[in-house]
């Protein structure tokens, strides 16, 4: 990967108390959602050590962590001149949906700055220079490789200049989405529900295909209980070669629906990067949700399931060309965005992100494997951290 690389310190470089607050930081990255932005949290450390505040980011068009730290230290009273802000990305340096972080840190009287990675978007990156050339103390690496982790699909989703994934299954114990009939309102629990609308109302675009266009002729829109419109409303994406109806529910009166004459998932993303989705929700059938898992796409797995058993009917998936154990998909628990098992009213919400390295590469991709693609091997070298490149999004980054 070509690009600017930052120089990083040794971990000798920083102190215990710094230390301290980035794992803090870590840690308060978790309960933000993932999404178009990643993950981050940032701690500010008093001359004597102490943690005087803590922030994170909870999602695009909210303020950044760091902003977020020096807010809760304000309203506290708390004096942040002389003090250092640790946090687990770099400092964006852009006016997007929110003001840019660095000069946020200036005008606060914050004399260091410790981050653990680089901003990989050339337009909020930079924020290190700009403190620099403020007399700002900057340092990088701290933790660096548990930061990659973090954002690690993020990142990968940057690095491929397409939409963060994140794929819906509402099933059954045994996997079906539908009944023998094709009826499947409502498998979920109305908490369930109630949840998969909140994400739509900070996704960028919904996709399903056309086949749950023509049978569940669904509107895709985020709702209240009362079935009402609220709140920001997705782009509205429909994948497959046949005509979306002009009647089609999904159409609505708002003009916020494309269509994606393809079945290929790749063709079908870069469709929507180009439209300006950063942050698109895979719903759908067996076939859509089967494709995008095949591909390895899936950034982000989100799963209610209901305590309902049917025997027969719609399974989930119809087949990820695996034929044999070794060739499985293997997943892990996603801590973040509320956890990996929660329950919603009888379901339960399983919250998942692939294992490393443990989903199929695009067979097309020539490019050679990042450094961020590694980063969850466990090394001490600064060799695996990340560099810049002009990878851009709708809101320029962060």
């Amino acid at each position: 990967m070509t690009g600017l690389q930052t120089n990083h310190q040794p971990v000798s470089a920083f102190t215990a108390a710094e230390t301290a607050a980035m794992d803090t930081a870590l840690e308060a990255a978790l309960q933000g959602p993932r999404g178009a932005n990643p993950l981050v949290g940032a701690v500010v450390v008093g001359p004597d050590g102490s943690q005087l505040a803590t922030g994170y980011h909870r999602g695009a068009g909210t303020a950044h962590a760091e902003a977020d730290a020096i807010a809760v230290a304000v309203s506290a009273g708390v004096d942040l001149h002389g003090s250092t802000m640790v946090v687990t990305l770099e400092p964006c340096n852009h006016v997007g949906r929110t003001g840019p972080c660095a000069q946020a840190i200036i005008d606060a009287g914050i004399a260091n700055v410790v981050y653990a990675v680089d901003d990989p978007h050339d337009p909020a990156a930079g924020g290190a220079a700009t403190l620099r050339a403020a007399g700002v103390s900057v340092r990088s690496g701290l933790a660096a490789e548990r930061a990659l982790e973090l954002n690690r699909r993020w990142f990968q989703a940057v690095d491929a200049k397409r939409p963060f994934v994140t794929l819906h299954i509402a099933q059954t114990m045994d996997s079906r989405i539908a009944a023998e009939d094709g009826t499947s309102q409502w498998i979920s629990s109305p908490e369930s529900l109630a949840d998969n609308h909140g994400i739509r109302s900070r996704i960028d675009a919904i996709l399903v295909g056309t086949q749950t266009v023509l049978v569940d002729n669904p509107r895709l829109t985020a709702r209240d209980a009362n079935g009402d419109a609220t709140g920001k409303q997705p782009l509205r994406a429909v994948m497959g070669l046949r005509d979306v109806p002009e009647d089609a529910a999904v159409r609505g009166d708002d003009g916020k629906v494309l269509h994606l004459p393809t079945r290929d998932p790749h063709e079908a993303l870069a469709m929507l990067f180009t439209a300006g989705t950063r942050h698109v929700m895979v719903e759908g059938g067996s076939k859509i949700l089967s494709a995008f898992l095949g591909e390895g796409l899936v950034d982000e797995l989100i799963v209610y399931l209901a305590p309902t058993l049917l025997g027969s009917g719609t399974p989930a998936l119809n087949g990820l060309g695996i034929g044999t154990l070794a060739e499985a998909q293997r997943w892990e628990w996603d801590a973040a965005s509320g956890g990996a098992v929660q329950f919603l009213g009888r379901d339960l919400r399983l919250h998942l992100l692939p294992e490393a390295a443990a989903v199929p590469q695009d067979p097309r991709a020539t490019a050679q494997p990042t450094s961020r693609q590694s980063a969850s091997t466990q090394s001490t070298s600064t060799d695996s951290l990340p560099a810049r490149t002009a990878a851009g999004t709708a809101m320029g980054g962060y």
